[in-house]
């Protein structure tokens, strides 16, 4: 779980400090940098998983993606900033495992990581790269959002003193140095080791990958590779699956059907055996899931009755059949792609191996205006519940930038950023950089008071933006507007 992110000269972001909860939903108007912050969320997730130049070079430019790094630094006025930084503080799973399968057990789960990046002539060059506690007396400072001790207790667990990953600048060298934390177990002992900064292809931390020597460093990656953003493609959410298939959703939407019969525990190989993916389960349980999956998407979508997985030994494949009130089947590709998209997430809040954070943009697209009240709920209960401790569910984070009034006004208050522009100086040069607002009382103002909250005119005029009559953008149109007929004048504004 990301809860709190700062970004300089990525993009347009410059001295961004932006905290989240566990639900966080980001407005603001198209262009103005909402975007850019899942950017640098993914790029930080790339970075933990890739090296330097390949991470640089997936970031997404206006043109889709760019053969110049240089696109991801800020630039105005033909000046490129030459630095990127970026601190991140999160919550790390207490266990996993690292690439070779070994387990991996975090000494600390609350984790404050730093980079620095500098634009060098034959690419990318690190500065700085640190990785850090937070201890449990200062956790409820930096878990600012409102939570319950229960919960806090059980997400923020372990004693540490040293940190994991340091930065120590010799003469005009600069070395990162990897701290073990694997105890006596580890054969090779506790030195730090210590890496010429200009000479690393990627990061320290995205090549730790013995649990032996640095569980935490392991598990710190390990939550950074599940910052993802959720692009739910229609021709992957219906597509069928392989009973050889991978049964986890990927970012697109494909392999719903597989995730689905996980879920109900089968795998489908023979239906005469109902073989199961991890053990036996019960028919009552199968439908169970269906059921559940099923009320959710109703709640979404009125002619829904029941769904399931089909499997077809013939052609070895799974597909997603949804049932209508009338009894019609129909196969997830003669699914409206609304539907479709309400179906993956129903079926992620159910999944309790989807975890981490997830990125969605507008999720409003393709939504009746009425239906944003259940898809917001849908979209929040995906969210950890930060009031209960948590046991079994997952520790899941959901962040949705959106420009939609509609869905602004009818987000929760604690729940709401919105994105601003402001001018500013850079280089000389006037330029704009995005600022994260709140509204007055939220809890984000206890940690950024220097920040003025929203002012009530600017929240006003984003939530109504339809021209009044005899304004000077009225006047010039030479057509009625629906809005404009008088028997809707009064009811709509009366309220």
């Amino acid at each position: 779980m990301l809860t709190r992110l700062k970004v300089h000269g990525f993009k347009n972001l410059i001295a961004a400090d932006v905290s989240f909860g566990p639900f966080t939903c980001i407005g603001g108007a198209n262009g103005v940098g909402k975007s850019n912050l899942f950017d640098a969320i993914l790029f930080l997730s790339a970075l933990a998983d890739k090296p330097l130049m390949e991470s640089a070079l997936s970031v997404r430019s206006e043109g889709g993606r760019s053969g110049d790094i240089r696109n991801i630094f800020h630039r105005i006025a033909g000046h490129t900033e030459q630095q990127i930084g970026f601190e991140a503080e999160m919550l790390v799973p207490r266990q996993g495992t690292d690439d070779l399968g070994q387990e991996a057990k975090a000494s600390m789960t609350f984790l404050r990581y730093e980079l620095v990046l500098e634009l060098a002539p034959h690419g990318l060059t690190i500065r700085k790269e640190t990785l850090h506690h937070i201890t449990k007396g200062e956790a409820r400072r930096h878990l600012p959002f409102p939570h319950s001790r229960a919960w806090r207790e059980s997400v923020v667990d372990g004693r540490r003193t040293a940190p994991y990953i340091s930065t120590e600048v010799v003469g005009d060298k600069t070395y990162i140095k990897l701290h073990m934390d694997g105890g006596g177990d580890y054969l090779g002992g506790g030195k730090p080791r210590p890496h010429l900064a200009e000479r690393l292809p990627r990061t320290v931390l995205s090549n730790a990958t013995n649990a032996a020597e640095s569980p935490t460093v392991v598990l710190a990656r390990r939550e950074m590779q599940s910052w993802r953003l959720l692009q739910l493609e229609p021709s992957a959410l219906r597509a069928p699956d392989a009973y050889n298939a991978p049964n986890s959703m990927e970012t697109n939407g494909a392999h719903l059907p597989a995730t689905l019969a996980r879920l109900a525990k089968w795998r489908g190989a023979n239906r005469a055996t109902h073989e199961l993916a991890g053990g036996f389960g019960s028919e009552n349980h199968k439908e169970a899931v269906y059921a559940s999956i099923a009320n959710r998407l109703a709640e979404l979508i009125d002619d829904v009755h029941s769904i399931r997985v089909e499997a077809d030994d013939s052609r070895e494949t799974l597909k997603l059949m949804l049932c209508d009130r009338a009894g019609t089947e129909h196969e997830a590709r003669s699914l409206s792609d609304g539907t479709l998209r309400f179906l993956a997430l129903a079926i992620l809040e159910s999944d309790p191996l989807a975890s981490g954070v997830l990125c969605l943009e507008e999720p409003e697209n393709g939504i009746h205006p009425q239906r944003i009240p259940a898809m917001l709920s849908l979209l929040h209960d995906l969210a950890t519940n930060s009031r209960e401790a948590i046991a079994d569910t997952p520790l899941r984070q959901v962040i949705v930038n959106t420009h939609s009034p509609a869905v602004v006004a009818q987000v929760d208050e604690d729940d709401l950023l919105m994105v601003a522009p402001e001018i500013t100086m850079r280089a000389g040069h006037r330029c704009v950089k995005p600022v994260f607002r709140w509204l007055e009382e939220n809890w984000r103002a206890r940690v950024r008071p220097d920040i003025s909250p929203l002012s009530t005119g600017l929240v006003l005029s984003y939530l109504n933006p339809v021209e009044p009559v005899g304004s000077e953008a009225h006047r010039r149109q030479r057509r009625r507007r629906v809005v404009d007929r008088p028997q809707l004048q009064g009811r709509l504004f009366a309220r």
